[in-house]
């Protein structure tokens, strides 16, 4: 059976952190933490290791989003943000900044599992597209430089295409070796040369 979640809750009222944290603990979450403010919210997830972050702040402000940006990139972490703060532009900054699902009112007990749901599934659909995206730029790095260290085998050593590959993979057969490392390797040298 599945441990159940850890949840860091950032709430700055607390009688709705009290009916949030009952609400959590009776929906059989863990909470790990109940922060009364944002503030040095990058050493609390880095300290509690959360499986989700809630926020409910009456105010927040860029410096919230610029934590949540630094959490975002360093330990990606699904975030469930709520404000009655709806502007668009704050809500694509949120966003951006890595939150995974904005709820333009405050949070309530009937909200918490369903936000809890949301941004978990957001975040895992998110994290699966940055991992495609991640092996589709590697997978077009390495063809470009393979097709690299092909032309350039094809004009210092006057080969055609299809021998300049065959060459390529010879090489990377013959030192147990991948073809883009062969091909990096190709190229360093062959521009020292220049």
């Amino acid at each position: 059976m599945n441990d159940p979640l850890g949840i860091m809750l950032v709430d700055d009222q607390p009688e709705r952190a009290e009916m949030v944290c009952r609400q959590l603990r009776a929906a059989g979450y863990r909470l790990l933490v109940h922060l009364n403010s944002a503030a040095g919210l990058l050493q609390q997830v880095d300290n509690h290791r959360p499986d989700i972050v809630l926020i409910d702040i009456e105010s927040p402000d860029r410096d919230i989003l610029e934590s949540l940006s630094i959490i975002n990139r360093q330990n990606p972490t699904p975030v469930a943000m709520f404000s009655a703060r709806g502007g668009a532009d704050f809500i694509t900054s949120a966003v951006e900044a890595g939150v995974s699902a904005y709820m333009a009112e405050g949070l309530s007990a009937e909200r918490v599992t369903p936000a809890i749901e949301i941004a978990m599934a957001q975040f895992r659909s998110y994290q699966q597209l940055r991992a495609s995206l991640e092996r589709t730029q590697q997978q077009l790095h390495e063809r470009k430089t393979i097709e690299r260290a092909k032309g350039l085998l094809m004009a210092r050593k006057n080969l055609d295409e299809q021998a300049a590959h065959k060459t390529l993979r010879n090489l990377a057969m013959n030192s147990n070796s991948t073809m883009l490392a062969v091909a990096e390797q190709i190229i360093n040298h062959l521009q020292s040369q220049s």
